[in-house]
């Protein structure tokens, strides 16, 4: 089944839903084929490798979506290439995204979603979904933050679509607290079907679009 395919049987407007193609791994090369065949959103999770490619194809014109774990001493690296981040997990990283803000005032708002853990292992990405509330008021508070919503990866060994339906309802409390803050970035190579038909208005594929990654040596 394509995007498309699950698009159509959602009854959704294709337009609502933004495929971001990661590529970590894959070389620059790569992208720039991928922008000649019309794909405009870049997904990475590492830092140093994004800003480099993001450097190189800086005339493309794509959006830079980074989607990994962010350390907060690398935030000021990241928002200069990055046009959201999905991984919004701490007060730290909150914090170091609104220094970054306060000591540029001219630098724009990135746009975030907040990463819940929908497992029980507290070491995964994301916050306790018992902590949306509370955490989505400090992001709220951050001025170089603009909320978009939420975001969550299924877990391995659960219903990908009931998983994608809890993080569908956690996001009306936020929308309660923002009402432009409507985002979904949830949904990958596997699971996208279920993700597209729970509402995900950003789907995250890498080898479903690049095909298997490249050793990272």
């Amino acid at each position: 089944m394509s995007i498309a395919d699950a698009v159509r049987e959602a009854g959704r407007d294709p337009a609502d839903v933004t495929t971001i193609v990661v590529t970590k791994f894959h070389p620059a090369s790569l992208v720039r084929e991928l922008a000649e065949l019309g794909v405009a959103d870049v997904g990475e999770n590492r830092q140093q490798e994004a800003a480099e490619k993001s450097a190189e194809l800086a005339g493309l014109g794509l959006h830079w979506h980074f989607i990994g774990q962010l350390q907060s001493k690398k935030t000021r690296g990241v928002l200069d290439f990055a046009s959201a981040i999905h991984s919004l997990d701490r007060g730290s990283l909150v914090t170091a995204i609104d220094n970054a803000y306060a000591s540029d005032p001219d630098r724009t708002p990135v746009d975030a979603f907040i990463q819940l853990n929908l497992t029980d292992d507290p070491a995964r990405g994301g916050i306790d979904p018992g902590q949306l509330e509370p955490f989505a008021e400090s992001v709220l508070a951050a001025r170089g933050i603009r909320l978009r919503g939420l975001m969550a990866v299924a877990p391995l060994d659960s219903d990908p679509r009931a998983a994608f339906a809890r993080v569908r309802a956690l996001g009306e409390t936020v929308r309660a607290m923002e009402p432009t803050a409507t985002a979904l970035s949830m949904g990958m190579s596997g699971d996208f079907r279920e993700a597209v038909l729970e509402g995900a208005t950003h789907l995250r594929i890498g080898t479903a679009i690049t095909g298997n990654r490249p050793a990272s040596g």
